[in-house]
């Protein structure tokens, strides 16, 4: 007996997205059935009486916020850029001759 695939079914097995949500509150038992799900980024806060999928104010509890990407962030100070432009040489040219010696002056 081969497994049936249906497109855009229900998710079975997945970690509720409210886990993961900084909005989200949970209160669990000791059974795996003991769950209450709290959505706090709602006014008033709601009992969810099912498992999260897709939610329009989810806001991930694990990535830094912009006050601590702030505090993690190096400033670069500008560099000075100097007035001239082109390439300088370090030492005087001198000509070289074909068959690779130096030509005296």
């Amino acid at each position: 007996m081969s497994k049936l695939h249906v497109k855009n079914g229900t998710p079975v097995g997945n970690m509720p997205l409210c886990k993961n949500c900084s909005w989200g509150q949970f209160i669990t038992g000791y059974r795996e059935s003991d769950m209450l799900a709290i959505c706090t980024a709602t006014n008033p806060n709601i009992m969810l009486p099912f498992t999260v999928h897709e939610c329009s104010g989810f806001q991930d509890k694990h990535r830094p916020d912009y006050e601590q990407m702030k505090k993690l962030a190096i400033d670069f100070q500008p560099l000075r850029i100097s007035r001239t432009a082109g390439f300088r040489s370090v030492e005087p040219i001198r000509p070289v001759s074909h068959n690779g010696e130096d030509q005296v002056d």
